[in-house]
């Protein structure tokens, strides 16, 4: 079983508001970027953290900016992820 990561969780849980918000399914968003449903299902669980690359496909994917993504660890101490 995978374990789930603080930060991958908090990147699920923002992917997910963002994939909702502009109404997309996991299916439709995993076909705009290239990927897989099983895939997505796991970074929105946190059971995965994405690579850059794919950090950058979601955000095309997404029709957003990387920052959009990745902007609720701006505010997070740099430590607070890290075990």
């Amino acid at each position: 079983m995978l374990a789930v990561r603080p930060e991958a969780e908090t990147f699920g849980r923002v992917l997910r508001e963002v994939r909702l918000k502009r109404g997309l399914s996991q299916q439709a968003l995993a076909e705009r970027c290239g990927s897989n449903i099983p895939y997505i299902s796991e970074l929105e669980r946190g059971l995965k953290a994405p690579t850059l690359t794919m950090i950058l496909r979601l955000a095309g994917a997404l029709e957003c900016k990387v920052r959009d993504l990745m902007r609720v660890f701006d505010t997070a101490p740099p430590d607070s992820f890290l075990q």
